[in-house]
């Protein structure tokens, strides 16, 4: 029986390295990649590149500027400068809110025209940055409401979301794509491919994992696999 999965795809280091995970466990992949005017948009020519090399079956850039019009966040505002700060509501600077709610609304819906059952997400709530929508509990949720929502089932698969940042660099090891991730990825908020500015939130979560999993290979490669 033939599988299908939609990837949300960012460009960045977790969702690269979840559909490199998605390529080698689905016979079609899909990606959507999502254009809200974000500081760091430079991404979004990353991802074209990453799904043409990669031979994704489809690759769709949708423009949700309004995104941008509403929410108010370092991430979509020029004048906010990227911070490691947490605002009064504890949350961090970079947090734009609806930013997941809208993506996985519009995910399910494209997944729906493509006969898809499996939307793929590279959120985490291991080792992350405090935003509320990766959380389990919210895409727990998600999941409930778009299955319900379009009377069809749906599954949200998040592989990431119990690793921490090391484990998920041992991942894309996993699939011989580590130095493709380390290189050609774009996870900085400042617009940086690979290592990136080194500087802002992204990238200091980015390089911590990283030097982790190169000091502890085969200790962070064996925690993966108990995770599988």
């Amino acid at each position: 029986m033939s599988t299908s999965a939609l990837v949300v795809f960012s460009g960045g280091q977790d969702s690269t390295t979840c559909l490199v995970q998605a390529l080698a466990h689905y016979d079609s992949v899909h990606a959507i990649t999502f254009d809200y005017g974000q500081r760091h948009r430079q991404e979004i020519e990353v991802a074209k590149q990453l799904a043409k090399q990669l031979g994704v079956a489809s690759h769709k850039i949708m423009d949700v500027g309004l995104l941008n019009e509403l929410a108010a966040s370092s991430l979509t505002r020029d004048s906010i400068p990227v911070s490691h700060d947490v605002m009064n509501n504890g949350l961090p600077n970079t947090f734009v809110p609806g930013r997941n709610i809208l993506f996985l609304t519009l995910a399910g819906i494209y997944a729906y025209q493509l006969g898809c059952n499996v939307i793929i997400t590279g959120v985490c709530e291991t080792d992350f940055s405090g935003y509320p929508d990766c959380r389990n509990e919210f895409i727990a949720s998600m999941q409930q409401s778009l299955a319900l929502g379009m009377d069809k089932p749906l599954t949200i698969s998040t592989p990431l979301m119990w690793l921490n940042k090391a484990q998920t660099w041992a991942l894309a090891d996993k699939y011989q794509q580590l130095a493709l991730v380390q290189n050609h990825t774009l996870t900085c908020y400042n617009g940086i491919i690979g290592h990136g500015c080194g500087d802002c939130p992204a990238c200091h979560l980015r390089q911590r994992g990283l030097d982790d999993y190169l000091s502890n290979k085969n200790e962070v490669m064996q925690q993966l696999e108990a995770q599988s």
